[in-house]
């Protein structure tokens, strides 16, 4: 998905946003912005807005001497949603159709995102999604591809989120085995997006034949882009592929073969999806 121009200011609140957490200074916050909309000023806007997401947050962590903004809300939103896990799974057991009612929570835990903004409330989220139609409902596709698999590939989005693709995960491995499951989760840190630390944390790695892959956060040696060849070859040689959350989406809507599960939480992505802001989306492209 290409950048929009309504992705130039969001991008500037962002940064903002960003330095805040980790310092009241007035001058700081004011160098990460001018940095910020120098850069922007600079580059030409033919990217995808996760591109272009890492060259701003990169400036905001070299600026604030390599500081992750996000470590401490990340662990907060790790532990939040691991409370809250044990009624979740048992709702997912109890619910006439557990795979459906876990897709369902997976895509609530999408509204952890500190992209579009830092105010959310999951648990009124979660009562609302497991309520709420599909706009786009490539569910019974999802179901008929995982029963033949023999091989998943995850795209994780934001960490508290990844909780939930977890319970995902787990209820799919009631009814079917895989030789292999790989989680791609970020090689470092960007906004509120899960890194490895925090797949670790939440207990992903206790999962049956799972391994991880790096997605670039944008510095070298982090990972593969998401326009990559390499990422085109994860695609190709896994029987079922998940990608979750806005992010993912933008960078990785021009390939195909990928289930796309997210909220659609700005207008930028509602449009492109042909949504309406708050959607619920499990698209197969």
């Amino acid at each position: 998905m290409k950048l929009k121009l309504d992705c130039i200011p969001c991008f500037q609140r962002q940064a903002l946003q960003a330095v805040r957490y980790i310092s009241d200074s007035e001058e700081l916050h004011e160098k990460v912005l001018r940095e910020v909309m120098k850069k922007l000023l600079e580059l030409k806007w033919d990217l995808t807005p996760p591109e272009l997401a890492q060259v701003v947050h990169e400036i905001v962590r070299k600026i604030a001497d390599g500081k992750d903004p996000y470590r401490e809300i990340k662990r907060e939103n790790n532990n939040s949603v691991l409370k809250m896990y044990p009624k979740l799974k048992n709702r997912v057991i109890e619910s006439t159709n557990p795979l459906r009612t876990a897709v369902r929570l997976a895509i609530a835990g999408n509204i952890i995102d500190f992209g579009p903004g830092n105010k959310f409330n999951l648990e009124k989220t979660i009562e609302e999604v497991l309520k709420k139609k599909f706009a786009i409902d490539n569910y019974q596709q999802l179901k008929e591809q995982i029963n033949k698999a023999e091989s998943l590939l995850y795209f994780v989005d934001n960490a508290g989120e990844v909780v939930l693709d977890k319970l995902l995960v787990e209820t799919i491995l009631e009814k079917k085995e895989f030789k292999k499951i790989s989680f791609v989760v970020k090689g470092g840190p960007i906004i509120n997006d899960a890194t490895l630390e925090d797949a670790e944390y939440v207990g992903l790695s206790n999962l049956p034949n799972v391994e991880f892959l790096n997605l670039s956060n944008g510095e070298e040696g982090t990972g593969a882009e998401r326009n990559s060849e390499t990422v085109k070859n994860w695609i190709k040689n896994y029987d079922v592929v998940i990608s979750k959350g806005q992010g993912n989406y933008e960078g990785l809507s021009e390939h195909e073969g990928l289930f796309f599960l997210l909220m659609a939480k700005c207008p930028v992505i509602a449009s492109d999806l042909g949504v309406k802001v708050g959607d619920i989306i499990l698209q197969y492209k």
